[in-house]
Formats: C-alpha cells, structure tokens, sequence
C-alpha cells in the first residue's frame, strides 16, 4: 500500500483545529487539557494561560477550579516536569514514565539514592498519605521518621522532587489542594475519586500514544519519546507500541513533506483536506504547541530561531502564531502584551494581530483583577 504524502501546511492546520485554536464553545479546562494530551505546570499561571488561549470566553481561575474539584491533577509526568493531566487521563500517562524504570539507572543512582532506599521511601509515602495531605515538609519528615534514613532528608527537600518524581510515575503520590504558597502532597486513591489505578504499560501505550498523535501528529516513535520522557525509553518497548497499534490498523504510516512517521487512521483524511487561515495567536510560555513536537521541530519554530523560544535555564518563551509556525514572541508589560515579530517571517496580517492582543491583555487585566 503506497505511503501518504501529506504537507506541513494542512499538518499544521490541522493541528491548530486539534488544539482548539479556533476557540470552539463547549470545552472547558478538563477538555483541554485532555486534547492536549496534558499542560505543563511549572508555571500555574502558564498553564491557565494556555487553557485560556483555547477558549472563546476565558475566565481565569478555570484550571485551579477542576483541581479542586478533583477532574484536574497535577503531578510529575512527562519529562519529569510538572503537568496539569484530566485525572481519567493520567493512570495511562504515568504507567508509560513508570515502565521506562529511568530510576534503576546507575547515573540516577549515583546522583540521587539507590533502589533499595526508593523502595523504603515509597513505602514510607505510601502509609503517610494514607488518606492525608502533607507538606513536602511534613513529607520528608515522616519518611525519614519511618525509614530511619536521616540521609534522605536533604534528597527529599530539595525544590526539584527528583527522588519523588519516580513515585509519581507509580502512581504514589499526587499534588494535594493548595496551601497558600506551600507544596502539599497526597495518595490518588484515597484522595481524587474513582482513581482506578495504573494499567500495565501497553494497555497505557494503547491510550497514551494515540492521543499524543491526535493533537501532534503526524510524528515518529522517536518524537513521541522525546515528549514523553526526552528519549529515555526502552527501545524495544517503544518500537512495540507503535507496532502493535499499526498492526490493530489504528495508526498508519505516512510522510510529511517526504519525513516519514505515523498518524492515527481516522484522522489522514482531514489532515490532507485542512486549510490554513490567517488567525494569529499569541500563546504563553510553555506552551503545547511548541512542548509536544519540541522546539526543534523545524516545522514549529525557525531552526534559526530556537534560542529565542528555548531559552536559559529550560525557559519557553511566549510565542505568536500564524499558520501554525512561530513567528515571534511576546512578552506581557504592565498588563500589555509587547510583541516582537522576526523581521524574516512572512507578514503577519495586523488586523488579526490587533485582535488578539487586545483580546490578550483583556484577559491578564482580569487576571490582575481576580
């Protein structure tokens, strides 16, 4: 069967449907994010941002409020970065993190604690958030009490949560509500409801891989894992999940552009047919559209042009959109969004421009406001 060609062109517009660009009514915070395949948190008020930008009428406070309400969880996920997943969603994700074992690394262990005190501090976790919500120093307290490991304790403070990401994976350990400015931790299952527990990881891959796709396809195995856990991997888990899935005639190869890869089988047909239109958007930092296929995507963002998206200290810049490719940045001043287009992209239409940093600094005066 000869292999689609498809252009980077309708791949883009289609994606920018996919992400709800056009602002469609009826998808709130849960449907977003869940579009999405998940929103980076390090940043919260990124995250909301982005959930804003996809939506007709944004009101800040709509991410927070699903938290709350236990349809929004917010834990370590892809990358090992925190992210914003739908609770129904994030047992498939986390199980595809957990699978890779990135923690029985030597390197990990040598910078970090061996397995055998991983071990003795999940099970420590485990009972202290038995139906509880801790600090992170309320935490590292108790897992040092029950352990009986005082070397642990500068691990367990330090800001990055590097030993507590691997028991997010296994699903040990989410972040609880809110407490002020301060971090608090809890258990899944007895706290968000109807938590169904991790899948074996190709029950998860059958889930995680197609939903990837559906908001960053076409893309090979190789881009997934970057996104899923920057190529860390099992090579033959990866290479297997995506074959299976062809051979269940869910995914089919393609090419964009000549670059082969796969796309979900439903979805080549409206691929081929997008059209592109003129809307610019001005997304925040962090956001999806440049996270999921990786800033060095050059379909995305200029090759030329990476160190202005991708910055120090593993900052992502704001971005403008028009036709899918980054054209610009943006940054918010006094409330105002201050634009920087690139003197060699083409014209960005000033009407559409107009219109949405208007629409933009509406929404950051309100969240001043809130």
């Amino acid at each position: 069967m000869a292999v689609m060609n498809l252009s980077a062109e309708r791949v883009l517009a289609w994606r920018a449907h996919r992400h709800l660009l056009h602002r469609p009514a009826g998808h709130d915070a849960v449907a977003v994010v869940g579009r999405l395949a998940g929103v980076q948190a390090q940043v919260a008020s990124a995250a909301e941002q982005a959930v804003a930008a996809r939506q007709p009428t944004p009101r800040p406070g709509t991410t927070a409020a699903a938290l709350a309400a236990g349809t929004l969880v917010k834990t370590w996920a892809m990358r090992g970065t925190l992210h914003l997943l739908p609770t129904a969603d994030a047992p498939a994700c986390l199980a595809l993190l957990a699978a890779g074992r990135f923690w029985e690394k030597g390197s990990w262990q040598r910078s970090f604690v061996t397995t055998g005190q991983l071990d003795a501090i999940a099970e420590a976790t485990a009972s202290a958030l038995d139906g509880r919500v801790l600090s992170r120093e309320q935490l590292a307290a108790e897992i040092v009490e029950r352990t009986a490991d005082p070397g642990l304790a500068a691990h367990l403070g330090s800001g990055w949560g590097a030993v507590l990401k691997p028991l997010a994976w296994q699903g040990l350990l989410v972040h609880g509500p809110a407490d002020g400015n301060r971090v608090t931790f809890t258990r899944p299952d007895t706290h968000l409801p109807d938590w169904p527990g991790l899948p074996g990881p190709d029950a998860a891959a059958a889930r995680v891989v197609p939903a990837y796709l559906g908001a960053y396809g076409p893309a090979d195995p190789e881009t997934f894992d970057q996104w899923l856990s920057r190529g860390a991997s099992k090579r033959a888990l990866l290479r297997g999940w995506f074959q299976e899935l062809v051979a269940a005639g869910e995914l089919v190869a393609v090419t964009v552009d000549g670059k082969p890869g796969f796309a979900r089988a439903g979805d080549v047909e409206a691929i081929a047919a997008a059209e592109p239109t003129d809307e610019v958007r001005l997304l925040p930092a962090f956001d999806q559209w440049v996270l999921g296929p990786g800033t060095k995507d050059p379909m995305v963002v200029p090759p030329a042009r990476r160190a202005d998206v991708s910055r120090a200290a593993g900052w992502i810049a704001p971005v403008v959109v028009h036709r899918g490719r980054v054209v610009g940045t943006w940054e918010a001043r006094g409330g105002e969004p201050e634009v920087t287009l690139w003197p060699e992209s083409p014209p960005v239409p000033a009407d559409r421009l107009d219109a949405e940093r208007a629409r933009l600094s509406s929404y950051l005066k309100g969240v001043g406001d809130a």
